[in-house]
């Protein structure tokens, strides 16, 4: 082999290297799963979705609101409030008690031990179930029962120092010591903190985000920081567990018709709520912006947005009115609709 054709075999190998390093190191793609979720069982109707969580063996569950209009119900019957689907997109399970359950469920979470955690604004409680939901095994707070000047949500906030809430909005379980976080605060009438609970449910710490007009979902990264979103604000709050400020990371959108008083108007928010990416160091978080219906995809490190996926409409890949986010150990996305009242999951395509 000669000189020159030495020198051309390396270079060939080092652009083929440094092509595989760029491609490995690029933002994710991603395209809808037009076969997944397998039609639903006969004769269900589905109300808004309020959420949605992965477990630990990539199944997927949702929480129906079944806020159902009128007339709904003359085709078919009441779809359950939790339902669960393998990774194939069947139903396995559903479950939900309709007299207990607050219909507007807003968020769940696994424990260590499998077990389910659900949160419902209105309800003033958090429940925790068996995975399969036939238990009810813990009720933190009283169904009907306010943080409030006077249990209602007609009174002040009080943000009080104990196992009591005013519109909690999204929950956390803590790995390494089994701690409940809670989200405090859907909207700005109500509670605005971050709340952490012992595994038992018994009060330990909080703080109120500074300059913000609500606490609506909050996750805890692998390294240990606790991310916080203003949904009515357009930001994401950084915290570590004490709850020292950070960092904030901003979410801005633009009106894609211009309104014609040049005033922006937002339309449920820019930061409604986020999931971390499924690799080990989490580079990247998936962001709900209701504002353009469309989820932005942040480098959590930087906050810098690299990119983002769907669009309005109510087709395959659109988004109406998205409000809870998970991602499966394969890096899968899945994205409940409230107003498009169905799950959708997301494929990486590279």
């Amino acid at each position: 082999m000669t000189q020159r054709q030495i020198h051309l075999m390396s270079s060939i190998a080092c652009l083929t290297i440094l092509t595989g390093l760029a491609w490995s190191q690029s933002v994710p793609r991603f395209e809808v799963d037009p076969s997944w979720p397998k039609q639903l069982p006969e004769g269900w109707v589905m109300g808004g979705l309020g959420g949605v969580c992965v477990d630990a063996h990539d199944h997927v569950f949702i929480l129906n609101r079944q806020d159902v209009i009128e007339g709904d119900l003359n085709a078919g019957k009441l779809a359950p409030p939790v339902i669960e689907f393998d990774q194939a997109g069947n139903v396995v399970n559903s479950w939900g008690d309709n007299k207990f359950l607050d219909p507007r469920l807003h968020s769940c979470a696994f424990d260590k031990a499998t077990n389910i955690w659900l949160d419902s604004s209105p309800s003033g409680m958090l429940l925790q179930y068996s995975h399969d939901g036939s238990k009810l095994l813990r009720q933190i707070g009283q169904k009907g029962v306010l943080d409030s000047s006077d249990g209602t949500e007609k009174g002040k906030p009080l943000n009080s120092n104990a196992a009591k809430f005013f519109l909690p909005s999204s929950i956390f379980i803590d790995a390494t010591d089994g701690n409940v976080w809670v989200a405090d605060g859907e909207g700005s009438n109500g509670n605005r903190r971050i709340m952490v609970l012992d595994k038992d449910g018994n009060f330990i710490r909080q703080w109120q985000p500074e300059g913000t007009l609500s606490t609506h979902c909050m996750a805890i990264s692998n390294d240990g920081l606790v991310y916080v979103t203003d949904r009515e604000g357009g930001h994401i709050q950084v915290y570590d567990k004490m709850g020292k400020l950070l960092k904030s990371i901003p979410v801005p959108w633009t009106p894609y018709t211009p309104p014609a008083d040049g005033k922006p108007k937002a339309n449920g928010g820019a930061s409604v709520a986020f999931a971390f990416s499924s690799d080990a160091k989490q580079k990247y978080m998936y962001v709900i912006n209701q504002n353009n219906a469309r989820i932005e995809i942040l480098e959590r490190e930087s906050g810098k947005n690299v990119g983002h996926f769907g669009r309005a409409g109510n087709f395959p890949g659109q988004l109406a009115q998205p409000h809870g986010i998970a991602v499966d150990s394969k890096g899968n996305v899945y994205v409940a609709e409230n107003r498009g009242k169905r799950i959708q999951r997301f494929k990486v395509v590279r």
